[in-house]
């Protein structure tokens, strides 16, 4: 048996979805973790908090009751370790993940991949993206003015 690993899985296992015969149906359609992690307002690695995921989340999970959008619930997360891209979130049981920045973001996610069932390809993150690097070079850069 392959050991567990906290890294993202960057290919997918062609025809596997994770479900067996004889697991239950989903619980929800749709489970939205919206990362809302602080950090300290220093910290090289910034936080999903201070890009205002918390008023966002909040935001989000109004929207899609007013929107009638059943079969989902859209939770608070701690931190998703994406910290550098954000506020993120991510969408199961597909597992598509978003950086969002705003209420038009937000709506439009949940038009697009919520109610549609589509992409909102423009916020799509992929697993090789993890804004570390994008963020060193923000610091050199400062460091250097």
């Amino acid at each position: 048996m392959a050991e567990p690993t906290s890294e993202p899985v960057t290919e997918p296992v062609p025809g596997e979805d994770g479900s067996r015969p004889g697991d239950p149906a989903l619980y929800y359609r749709a489970h939205v973790f919206c990362c809302t992690n602080e950090r300290a307002k220093d910290h090289p690695r910034g936080s999903c908090a201070r890009g205002g995921s918390e008023d966002l989340r909040g935001y989000m999970k109004k929207q899609a009751s007013k929107l009638g959008i059943k079969g989902t619930r859209i939770n608070i997360a701690g931190c998703l370790d994406r910290c550098e891209l954000g506020p993120v979130m991510v969408i199961y049981p597909e597992g598509v993940w978003y950086a969002y920045r705003d209420k038009d973001d937000i709506d439009e996610i949940l038009r697009v991949h919520l109610q549609e069932g589509g992409r909102v390809e423009r916020l799509m993150l992929t697993p090789d993206q993890d804004g570390k690097e994008e963020k060193r070079k923000e610091r050199r850069k400062d460091a250097a003015e």
